[in-house]
């Protein structure tokens, strides 16, 4: 099956200042997200630039480490953390407000939630709660390293862009940890996606990005897909939309602690995915 020829000329740049730009059409839109038990804890000062969204399952070990590299290469003041959690059974909970209580409730917001309710369930939640302009999206498992958010932040200054995604396949870029298997796989997905989407993207299914939060606000209430399908159909359909995107290589390190969560059902929920983009997008 040949690509589909798509024209991405358009770009919806912010011009010289990226906190100048507004979406007022866009920012004004309701969303609807399904009904859930949730209890937020601690909703910050609302001063900070940059919210960072962290859904959690099972990260007890994990996410102590995360909130301790976030004070060692952040500015905690410029910074907010919306940690959602799913009820995870091995205390992750427990440890999330141990660091609220030394962090303090400016800097870690907790949403609990009643189970695990899927990653974009996660955090079309948490979006609702932020006041930042930026929003940075990353996971909990160390795989994401935050000493790559500050070169997140200066490409988004230097380039005037709407999103800075990180890459594992293009400037610098690299995994570390996975066998040749995860790595074929990962590899796969994304020239598969490429192939059939042509989204201009090195890495698709990537999940360390960062955007400005109307471009979240008006992209998440069109997204269909759920798992690890989500991030692809996000950022396909913010380009879709126009917006400038702009990457920087990342080390991806594969966790220490913990067990993956990629299964054969997230696998068969990407083929799902994928092919239900070509044919609607």
């Amino acid at each position: 099956m040949p690509p589909r020829s798509k024209s991405r000329s358009r770009s919806k740049s912010r011009g010289s200042s990226p906190a100048k730009k507004t979406l007022t059409k866009n920012s004004a839109r309701s969303t609807k997200t399904k009904t859930t038990k949730t209890k937020k804890v601690g909703l910050g000062s609302g001063s900070a630039n940059y919210t960072i969204i962290l859904p959690v399952y099972n990260e007890r070990e994990n996410l102590p480490i995360m909130i301790h590299l976030f004070s060692e290469y952040l500015d905690l003041k410029d910074y907010h953390v919306i940690i959602v959690e799913d009820n995870s059974p091995d205390g992750t909970r427990e440890v999330a407000k141990l660091l609220q209580d030394s962090y303090g409730p400016d800097f870690i917001t907790i949403l609990e939630r009643a189970g695990k309710l899927g990653l974009g369930s996660a955090y079309l939640s948490a979006l609702h709660l932020v006041k930042s302009p930026y929003v940075i999206l990353m996971d909990a498992d160390l795989s994401h390293h935050p000493k790559f958010i500050p070169k997140f932040v200066q490409k988004m200054e230097e380039t005037g862009c709407n999103i800075v995604t990180g890459t594992r396949y293009r400037d610098g870029g690299g995994v570390a940890g996975w066998d040749t298997r995860r790595k074929v796989m990962s590899k796969g997905a994304n020239f598969l996606a490429d192939f059939l989407l042509s989204p201009g993207v090195s890495d698709l299914t990537g999940s360390f990005r960062l955007y400005e939060t109307p471009v979240l606000r008006e992209i998440f209430p069109k997204i269909v897909s759920k798992g690890y399908v989500f991030q692809m159909e996000v950022m396909v359909r913010i380009v879709d939309a126009g917006y400038k995107v702009e990457e920087v290589g990342i080390s991806f390190v594969d966790r220490i602690y913990g067990e993956s969560k990629l299964g054969a059902g997230e696998i068969i929920g990407y083929l799902k995915g994928l092919l239900n983009l070509f044919l609607t997008t």
